[in-house]
């Protein structure tokens, strides 16, 4: 089924722009003109993900900001012209996910609304696990955790395993950071994303044999195995 996003944008033409631009990237989208109506139809509706402009008549983006975070487990993020630090840092205050300042990259953005959404779903909506992946010159085993190589066999760490696993499941897409955080390290804090930078690191090591194989960071977004 079609993710469900609710779009909050009182500029016409931009807004008519931006719905039929999700529309074909697959989503359902509803898009309403002004802060007030938009907290109607957020409470009478069930949406995956909110997109928020702030200078909007009725009622302001960061206010109907704080009262979605506080009614329900929906994540949202701001699309906006206001680039001041103060703005962004009111922005996450009300509970925001993301803050994506005007204007933007259409693929960025398509990129932040695919993150949001997956640290949103479940464990089940994770790509299927294999019992062996074949990528490049590599066989890698998640139970056994060993990872083999025509010229070496390296036996993984709990973690380093359940990462490459993750990576395997992404392969050519994007594996969103926030998955691996609340899969493998059960929390999302600066410590735990610096800890799986780590872990990012030890695996390309690994991986160096075969130039063929990179894992591409993706700022903000997560990582990328990918066979060139």
């Amino acid at each position: 089924m079609s993710k469900r996003i609710l779009l909050v944008e009182d500029e016409e033409n931009f807004g008519s722009l931006l719905k039929n631009y999700l529309e074909l990237s697959k989503y359902e989208v509803t898009w309403t003109k002004n802060g007030a109506e938009a907290y109607s139809i957020f409470m009478q509706n069930d949406f995956d993900l909110c997109i928020l402009d702030v200078m909007m008549p009725y009622m302001d983006g960061f206010s109907l900001g704080e009262k979605i975070a506080a009614k329900k487990n929906t994540p949202f993020f701001y699309l906006t012209a206001k680039n001041q630090k103060e703005d962004l840092i009111k922005g996450y205050q009300t509970g925001a996910d993301d803050y994506l300042t005007k204007p933007f990259d259409t693929e960025v953005l398509l990129l932040k609304i695919n993150a949001l959404l997956s640290r949103n779903g479940n464990s089940t909506d994770l790509p299927e696990e294999k019992d062996t992946y074949q990528f490049g010159q590599f066989e890698f085993s998640p139970r056994s955790r060993i990872l083999k190589h025509s010229t070496a066999e390296k036996k993984l760490s709990p973690k380093e395993s359940m990462l490459l696993d993750l990576l395997c499941r992404y392969q050519g897409e994007i594996m969103p950071r926030d998955v691996a955080l609340d899969t493998i390290w059960k929390q999302n804090d600066y410590f735990t994303k610096r800890s799986m930078d780590v872990y990012v690191g030890k695996l390309r090591k690994y991986l160096s044999l075969d130039p063929s194989i990179k894992i591409e960071t993706f700022h903000q977004m997560g990582f990328q195995l990918t066979i060139v």
